[in-house]
């Protein structure tokens, strides 16, 4: 690691935001796909899944090749960001300490940007939302400060940024998760579809903060998505990456 990026990711590891501190977002248990339809709900970004921005340039998956990974320097993953000046401070430091949430798990290391031709840019956009892998230049990421701010949200839309699909979306779903189409509300079929996923040798992860919720774009308040093993599982609840949620972080970047 070079001097300069050692002092970076110092700085960013002080910027520790106190739990109940005035002014902080508050940071509730909430199911994932619930907060990201509430706060996409009747916007014009052209989204798939839920929240995730189509590259029109790709016709599959772009990680089931490297061609959408994050370079690796040494033993690490930088990753340049910067955040709007949309947020205020409380708000900016928590994104901050969501980031480096990734720190302490994974070789991945967000670094303030400086003059990197590709990163991340978080701003309060018109709801939650992200490329799936990193898509060159400046790539948008949407976090509404007044929808989107819970550790689990910021963690879901950067795993999609560093190439990661929903769980109800992965190639071998069909063994694990039933999808009953005769509950899911007219002109949203496509966030079912699945995706030809790199699976990464990892199982189905109920508790994946990449899992959406058992009603899911539901019409009529019955389940969407539905565990084959048990039927009356309840999902889509995770706070926090899980286990293999970062298990497949490093096996991605060969961490």
């Amino acid at each position: 690691m070079t001097p300069v990026i050692s002092v970076v990711v110092l700085l960013l590891s002080l910027m520790v935001y106190p739990p109940g501190a005035t002014g902080a977002p508050t940071d509730k248990s909430m199911d994932v796909s619930e907060i990201i339809k509430k706060a996409n709900a009747g916007i014009k970004t052209p989204l798939i899944h839920g929240d995730i921005v189509p590259n029109l340039n790709r016709n599959a998956d772009p990680c089931v090749t490297k061609g959408c990974l994050w370079p690796k320097t040494g033993s690490y993953v930088y990753v340049p960001f910067i955040i709007g000046p949309q947020y205020s401070t409380a708000e900016r430091n928590f994104i901050t300490n969501s980031l480096l949430t990734f720190h302490k798990s994974t070789c991945i290391r967000f670094v303030p940007r400086t003059t990197q031709q590709d990163y991340l840019s978080f701003f309060s956009g018109n709801g939650c939302w992200s490329y799936v892998g990193r898509q060159r230049g400046v790539q948008q990421v949407s976090l509404l400060k007044n929808g989107c701010l819970y550790t689990n949200i910021v963690q879901h839309e950067v795993l999609h940024a560093l190439g990661f699909h929903h769980e109800h979306a992965r190639s071998d779903r069909d063994s694990y998760v039933s999808i009953n189409t005769a509950n899911i509300q007219p002109g949203f079929e496509s966030n079912f579809v699945k995706v030809a996923t790199n699976n990464l040798g990892t199982p189905y992860d109920f508790n994946s903060v990449m899992q959406y919720g058992n009603n899911f774009f539901s019409k009529n308040g019955l389940p969407t998505i539905i565990a084959k093993a048990n039927p009356n599982r309840v999902f889509g609840t995770a706070v926090q990456m899980s286990a293999n949620d970062i298990a497949r972080v490093n096996k991605l970047y060969r961490c």
